[in-house]
């Protein structure tokens, strides 16, 4: 199924929820829709589920314009982050009532293989009630996923489950996405998310579309200040600079060998990511001294929080390390790690990637 919207805007009363956008999702891709709290993520999937009706602009599936045409009347499946089940059924029926409305044979095994899947196989004879939040979004998730509909729209799923169940879905999902042919829409708040998920991604902010492409193209060229800081966790270090003879100059710090686009003038601003910084110095890479001012452990890696010269810098380590308060600690980059904006914010240079990587 292609879903394509074509210059949809959303206003309720004289606030306006989404300025013109227009997006035609992959078929049989992940679409991961990433942004902050009131992006308009939900806004934006409630048009394409057909609850809401844009002011403006069409809804399209397969070059059909449905716009205006209620959800009940479209195959849609769809998890939100308040999950639903039926209070009456058990697990297991609630998963199977998508199956056996489409007369399927083998429910039983494919409700089996759901649940096993989701990591509730052992709760299939008891109801909803009797489970946690985050059993009965499983529950959802499967009933969703049994529907195996040709849109599915998937709403900061995975949110109400803890940590270690939330990382191992994620793969299981991408695996269930993977081997289906269903166009699915997942909205997220989490950059880390967006990457586990791959796929295209579509990067959105208080209302408006920035960026919609590849996941790991959007990750690694994002086309605007915005994009890149809501495509960073934690937030990409910014830094004030300056154009300088053979590169730029940080503003207090030093100079960086980067060959820029002709005519470029005026303020710049570079953009480092926290895993571009390092606390040991390789070959030609440049120095910023400063002093620790906070240290966090998540995971397997160490978050070191050090003030410099030429502004507050966040260092992603991998491990785990010890940093005494107000330590002096020095770290290093490479300028080929550097992104720099220029003073519209638009993306003047980006550090090379591998495509496919």
């Amino acid at each position: 199924m292609q879903l394509t919207l074509e210059r949809v805007t959303k206003k309720v009363g004289a606030q306006t929820w989404l300025y013109e956008q227009s997006i035609a999702p992959r078929s049989g891709a992940v679409t991961v829709l990433l942004g902050a709290t009131q992006a308009g993520k939900t806004s934006l999937m409630r048009l394409m589920a057909g609850l809401d009706t844009p002011t403006a602009g069409k809804v399209m599936v397969d070059g059909k314009d449905v716009t205006g045409m209620p959800v009940r009347e479209r195959n849609v499946a769809m998890v939100y982050q308040q999950f639903i089940n039926y209070p009456s059924l058990t697990v297991a029926d609630n998963i199977a009532s998508p199956l056996k409305l489409r007369g399927e044979k083998n429910v039983d095994a494919q409700v089996r293989a759901l649940a096993d899947k989701l990591h509730i196989g052992m709760f299939l004879e008891r109801l909803p009630a009797e489970l946690s939040g985050g059993q009965q979004q499983r529950v959802a998730l499967a009933r969703a996923l049994a529907k195996n509909a040709p849109l599915m729209l998937l709403d900061e799923p995975l949110v109400n489950l803890d940590y270690k169940l939330r990382e191992g879905l994620r793969e299981e999902l991408t695996q269930l996405f993977a081997s289906g042919d269903s166009t699915v829409i997942y909205a997220t708040t989490e950059p880390g998310e967006a990457l586990l998920l791959g796929g295209y991604t579509a990067v959105m902010d208080a209302g408006e579309l920035l960026q919609y492409g590849p996941t790991s193209e959007v990750f690694h060229e994002p086309q605007s200040l915005r994009v890149a800081r809501a495509f960073s966790d934690p937030p990409m270090n910014l830094l004030a600079a300056s154009v300088v003879e053979g590169g730029v100059k940080l503003a207090g710090g030093p100079a960086l060998a980067l060959s820029l686009p002709v005519g470029t003038a005026g303020a710049l601003t570079i953009g480092l990511r926290s895993g571009a910084l390092h606390v040991e110095q390789g070959a030609g890479d440049l120095a910023l001294p400063g002093k620790v001012e906070l240290a966090e452990i998540s995971g397997s890696d160490t978050f070191v929080h050090v003030h410099t010269a030429v502004g507050e810098l966040v260092a992603q380590l991998t491990g785990v390390h010890r940093f005494d308060l107000g330590a002096s600690l020095t770290l290093y980059f490479s300028a080929s790690q550097a992104y720099v904006f220029d003073a519209t914010e638009r993306l003047l240079v980006a550090p090379r990637w591998r495509r496919g990587h």
